[in-house]
């Protein structure tokens, strides 16, 4: 125990010295106090914890002793005396079994000695394990082995028990009852042996245990002892570390708050103490900077306040007690030398110097120097009974005020000739200003007009002088009071001559107020004539959409009253041609003479309107039902379509008319106008010089053409297009040449929509382009793959082709796919050439130019010319299916197709016929001589995934019989 105790005495007092070095170094290189306070709480609770650890170690190292006594020592000692009941009791029993003859108490007996003999084994075995020695144990297993033994002579003595054999020796019998006895005094002895090996364990365990706690003791009181030496310690060196900053910073403040700004600040750590000092010789340094400046600035100050003295436009002058100049300016200096009377403090001198104004208060006055200037004097006393003086030039105030008084004269001139009348009533309503103009505007004579008069008094000599016709006073007093309530102090009052007269008053800021009266009879005319134009077209004089809105909603609210009404919308025909070809002036003129002729067919009670450029509209009031409105359109359209006489021209324009029925095909003027224009749609679709009544289903199909169209806007985003390609067949070669690329659009609600029903639309509203763009760039990406010799048609729109970046598209396409240019055709329509020929022809020769061939697609079916053909060398002639279609048939197009091809041939251009759908017409084709041919008998169109197939099957030929056998099959 003494060298344990010593062993952790030199462990702790070399533990105290590695922590007071680690604790001195820690806080030299900590910059912080709250670190270094940290540090030590870190280290103070380290070793709280480890004593405490230690501490509950201990107690539990205790606990498992207390446990281990009883556990092992107590039990083994009461299983032995357990195990000695067990064998006492199977002695009394052994004796009770042999002096018995009762067969059954035998039974119980040799029963209750098997049932002792197991008990006293298992208490030996429990004894055995909780031994603390091995004499215990060794103990143990000898009385097992005795008590074993006994077991034997017992059962032994047991079968040779005279009462159950007979037959048996009486002497053997005794003979092993007696040995039966001699082994229980063995076991007797063997279990008191066990019994006091296992009490004497016990004891020695005890003693161990009390040894083991005492050496704990005696080292929770050193760890203890160390650790309030390590906390004595700790608390040294952070006082050490904290007071002696302290006590540095703490003089340096008094020096600083004495007044010593020359104070030495000493030098700080990087800890709080030490951003302390650091701040403190800042703040010295700011108080010294500041003490610094205000004296500068009081200097400036006071060098400022000499030179505004000196630069003042005022004189000043301090006069001591004494009456004795203390300071003086310059100013004031020049002020005295010409009027030395000026000094005088308490009075001006009136005789000697120019008459004055008189005081102005009880500190200042006026003077008038030499040389004409005049000054005011103010006076004030100083607190040490001294006198300032200051001079002030007024001469430009004395000007001021004179040009003032010519100011007010003009101003008298200004209201006696101003164009608008004017009257000024004070507080009381009692006039105090009317000038000329006024009694000019109510033909008053001015010398009747005085100031002080009531408002009152004022409109009776406006009502004398016959202005208001059968109104009094009382009348034009009510009418002032409504207006004013009504319009906020601005009214119009219309005199009995037919003038109107524009009436405001205002308030002034006595109370009273001001009125102006002004003659705007012209400017109320004018203004009439502005609202006319606001609500009719200028050019025709009709009313415009505006007030045609107006009229409608009026002949709506008429309805209920069980007259309906019909809106009609109209279309001038071919004016565009008027006025490309004689005109704009011609073109005015004519819709002036169109808008006499649609007065002209209606009553008084119907409106017409121009709604912009050749577009009108009629609204039928007291219509009963549709017969009346189409007499009214027939009625229009002839009168209308009835040729003119303008300027030595004689011009015939058509119109066409939508009508719309109220209620039945709207109850709001928008919607009445929105179907006539749905019926106008139709009418001009159907022919133009005709007119249509609206019906439900046109809405439909417009709004189904309108749902296309934003549909379409968002195809190319959502990549809903996709190419097909319908094969080329060279009838010559008799193999596959090539592939006609046609746009799909799959639409994820109408499936796929034919390209008739959206190619149109696209090109209206301009979405062409970007999708012809698309077609272009993809078809070239695809065919790149195909073999060489495989040709690729494209066809191109009107619109697209009109672009002026058509070129850079398709030279971009072959670019970027590297497709050569000689394996593309364009192929296009007659109608390319109906807006600038000159321009497609020149559009034309470029693409020819990048080696591009160019088909003139549907000849022979819109606006053909063969001069076409002679301006520019198309390289190939696609005849349309109409003509192939009827060519095999008796009175059919077989001269026309013959005619084409006969022309293609002389004119060097390849011949194509489209739509061949029977083998009759593919032999007719190849007889006549024409060189490729398209349709579904070769092939429908396929997408690009089919390619390879098609051309397989169609590059050894074409079999008529398979494809016979295949469309019977």
């Amino acid at each position: 125990m003494d060298s344990l105790l010593g062993n952790l005495k030199t462990k702790t007092g070399a533990a105290i010295r590695f922590a007071t070095g680690r604790l001195s170094r820690l806080a030299l290189t900590t910059g912080s106090i709250r670190t270094q306070i940290l540090i030590f709480c870190l280290a103070m609770s380290a070793v709280a914890v480890a004593l405490g650890g230690y501490s509950i170690l201990g107690i539990r190292h205790a606990g498992d002793l207390v446990a281990k006594t009883f556990d092992e020592s107590l039990m083994s000692i009461n299983y032995a005396r357990a195990a000695g009941a067990d064998f006492a009791s199977m002695r009394v029993a052994s004796s009770q079994r042999l002096l018995t003859t009762d067969l059954e108490i035998r039974a119980s007996l040799d029963s209750q000695i098997e049932k002792l003999a197991k008990t006293l084994s298992e208490d030996l075995t429990i004894a055995a394990d909780r031994s603390q020695s091995a004499r215990a144990a060794q103990a143990a297993a000898k009385v097992q082995e005795a008590a074993d033994a006994w077991m034997a002579l017992h059962r032994r003595a047991i079968g040779l028990s005279v009462e159950e054999n007979p037959a048996v020796d009486p002497r053997a019998s005794s003979t092993t009852v007696g040995d039966v006895d001699r082994y229980s005094k063995i076991v007797s002895q063997q279990v008191e042996l066990l019994v006091n090996y296992t009490a004497g364990d016990g004891f020695l365990f005890r003693q161990k245990a009390l040894s083991t706690i005492k050496r704990d003791l005696q080292l929770n009181v050193a760890g203890l002892t160390v650790a309030l030496f390590l906390s004595a310690l700790f608390s040294w060196v952070l006082a050490r570390r904290i007071i002696g900053p302290v006590a540095i910073a703490s003089r340096a403040a008094r020096s600083i708050a004495g007044g010593d700004l020359d104070a030495t600040v000493p030098k700080g750590g990087t800890d709080e103490l030490g951003t302390l000092l650091t701040a403190m010789e800042t703040m010295r340094d700011n108080i010294r900077r500041m003490v610094d400046q205000e004296v500068s600035q009081r200097r400036s100050a006071q060098a400022r306040l000499s030179d505004a003295l000196e630069t003042s436009r005022e004189g000043v002058v301090l006069l001591d007690a004494d009456g004795q100049i203390a300071l003086a300016n310059s100013r004031a200096s020049e002020f005295i030398l010409l009027s030395p009377q000026l000094l005088q403090s308490d009075r001006l001198d009136a005789a000697s110097l120019a008459p004055a104004d008189g005081d102005i208060d009880g500190f200042a006055s006026e003077a008038q120097l030499s040389d004409g200037r005049w000054l005011r004097v103010s006076r004030s006393e100083t607190q040490e009974g001294g006198v300032v003086l200051v001079y002030s030039d007024i001469s430009a105030l004395k000007q001021q005020k004179a040009e003032l008084h010519e100011t007010n004269l003009r101003l008298d001139a200004a209201l006696t000739h101003m164009s608008q009348g004017l009257c000024l009533y004070n507080s009381e309503a009692r006039l105090q200003v009317a000038n000329r103009r006024f009694c000019e505007i109510f033909d008053i004579s001015p010398e009747l007009v005085i100031p002080g008069m009531t408002m009152e008094e004022v409109l009776g000599l406006s009502v004398a002088a016959g202005n208001h016709g059968e109104r009094t006073v009382a009348d034009l007093l009510m009418e002032r009071e409504r207006s004013m309530a009504q319009h906020e102090g601005n009214y119009l009052q219309h005199l009995s001559d037919g003038r109107i007269i524009a009436i405001a008053q205002r308030p002034t800021t006595d109370d009273g107020w001001l009125v102006t009266c002004e003659d705007v009879t012209e400017q109320q005319r004018a203004e009439s004539q502005i609202a006319f134009m606001a609500r009719h077209d200028a050019l025709t004089k009709l009313p415009n959409r505006t007030l045609l809105a107006e009229r409608i909603e009026l002949a709506v609210a008429q309805v209920g009253r069980g007259s309906g009404f019909a809106v009609f919308c109209l279309d001038l025909d071919n004016f565009k041609q008027v006025n490309d070809t004689l005109g704009h002036p011609v073109g005015d003129e004519l819709l002036c003479a169109v808008a006499d002729r649609l007065n002209a067919c209606v009553r008084e009670i119907d409106t017409v309107a121009r709604l912009g450029g050749d577009e009108f509209a009629v609204i039928q009031c007291g219509v009963q039902g549709g017969e009346e409105a189409e007499r009214l359109a027939r009625r229009i359209v002839e009168c209308v379509g009835a040729p003119y006489e303008l300027n030595g021209h004689r011009v015939v324009v058509g119109c066409s008319v939508g009508i719309s029925m109220s209620p039945g095909d709207g109850t709001t003027g928008e919607k009445l106008l929105k179907n006539a224009d749905v019926a106008l749609y139709r009418a001009k679709m159907e022919g133009r010089g005709t007119w249509r009544f609206f019906e439900p289903a046109m809405d439909a199909s417009l709004q189904r053409r309108r749902a296309i169209e934003l549909d379409l806007r968002e195809a190319m985003a959502k990549d809903e297009f996709s190419l097909f390609y319908q094969p080329l067949y060279d009838l010559h070669l008799d193999r596959i040449c090539g592939f006609e690329a046609l746009l799909r659009w799959h639409h994820p609600k109408r499936g796929l929509v034919p390209p008739d029903q959206f190619i149109p639309i696209a090109e209206e509203i301009g979405l062409i382009g970007p999708l012809g763009e698309w077609v272009l760039d993809r078809a070239c990406e695809q065919a790149v793959t195909w073999p060489s010799e495989m040709k690729l048609a494209v066809n191109v729109s009107a619109v697209q082709f009109r672009d002026p970046n058509f070129i850079d598209v398709v030279v971009n396409a072959l670019a970027a796919s590297k497709l050569s240019p000689r394996r593309i055709e364009l192929e296009i329509t007659e109608s390319v050439f109906l807006a600038n020929s000159s321009e497609t022809l020149a559009t034309l020769h470029k693409l020819k130019a990048q080696g591009v061939r160019i088909a003139l697609d549907d000849f022979g079916t819109g606006y053909s010319s063969l001069s076409y053909l002679r301006s520019f060398p198309f390289d190939k002639l696609k005849i349309d299916k109409s003509f192939v279609r009827d060519a095999t048939a008796t009175h059919g197009s077989k001269s026309i197709v013959r005619a084409v091809i006969s022309l293609g041939r002389s004119l060097g251009m390849t011949t194509i016929a489209e739509g061949i759908e029977t083998v009759e017409q593919l032999d007719h084709m190849r007889a006549e001589g024409c060189n490729e041919a398209q349709g579904f008998l070769f092939s429908h169109p396929v997408p690009v995934t089919e390619i390879a197939a098609k051309i397989l099957e169609l590059r050894n030929g074409f079999k008529p019989a398979a494809v016979k056998q295949a469309m019977a099959g």
